[in-house]
């Protein structure tokens, strides 16, 4: 999953940015408001964590720029402000959830994955075709005829829940790496292939196809057997 967080705070944006990376997410940071518009128009992002107070544009501001351009990706405020108004003012304004600073880390990414199921029109909170459930809090996979859980990397965890979010559908190479790496990281060569293998090893020859010179997908859940 890829990640734009708009904070201005250097510290608060580093820990963030290392704890999220930590746990498989592509993060990218921008630290000033007029600087968001062009963020999300030049890359898909699948959530965006917001602070209000930032320099050159405030985030309900930014956030009021966003919507009003069409942009639907989803939005958490992360913020000091935990006055009633300002909890309003971001829900009515288009946010989709608020977190007050200071929060627990093992918080955020709760609501980050409660905010995501939602907008993907999921109540569960496991992602499954029918032979592949991956448990996005805990990094593990079950495989239907296997009795023990999976444990994934970070990164092989990325890849799988990238796959399994949109099932049936063909995923590039350019299109995993989007998951997996956030602006300046450098791109290893054929990690995406060995990622793709380290998890075939791991679930099964079958588990994910390869559509040779296109790219990669699980079945659908209708296909699932």
């Amino acid at each position: 999953m890829r990640v734009l967080l708009v904070e201005d705070d250097a510290m608060i944006a580093q820990a963030v940015s290392a704890n999220l990376k930590d746990t498989g997410y592509a993060v990218d940071w921008v630290s000033h408001g007029s600087e968001v518009a062009a963020a999300v128009a030049a890359q898909a992002y699948d959530l965006l964590l917001l602070d209000l107070g930032l320099p050159g544009k405030d985030g309900l501001d930014v956030l009021a720029q966003i919507r009003s351009g069409g942009c639907t990706v989803p939005v958490l405020i992360v913020t000091a402000r935990d006055d009633l108004h300002s909890r309003l003012n971001g829900l009515d304004g288009g946010a989709d959830d608020y977190i007050v600073k200071p929060f627990d880390m093992a918080e955020l990414q709760a609501r980050m994955r409660a905010v995501l199921r939602r907008h993907g029109g999921q109540a569960q909170t496991l992602l499954s075709n029918g032979i592949i459930t991956l448990n996005p809090s805990t990094h593990q996979a079950e495989v239907v005829g296997q009795e023990q859980a999976i444990m994934l990397s970070n990164k092989e965890f990325a890849v799988l829940q990238a796959l399994l979010l949109r099932p049936g559908m063909i995923l590039s190479r350019s299109d995993l790496e989007d998951k997996i790496y956030g602006w300046g990281e450098e791109v290893e060569s054929n990690a995406v292939d060995f990622l793709i293998h380290a998890l075939r090893r791991k679930l099964g020859k079958e588990a994910i196809q390869n559509v040779r010179g296109v790219g990669w997908l699980v079945a659908q859940n209708n296909q699932a057997v």
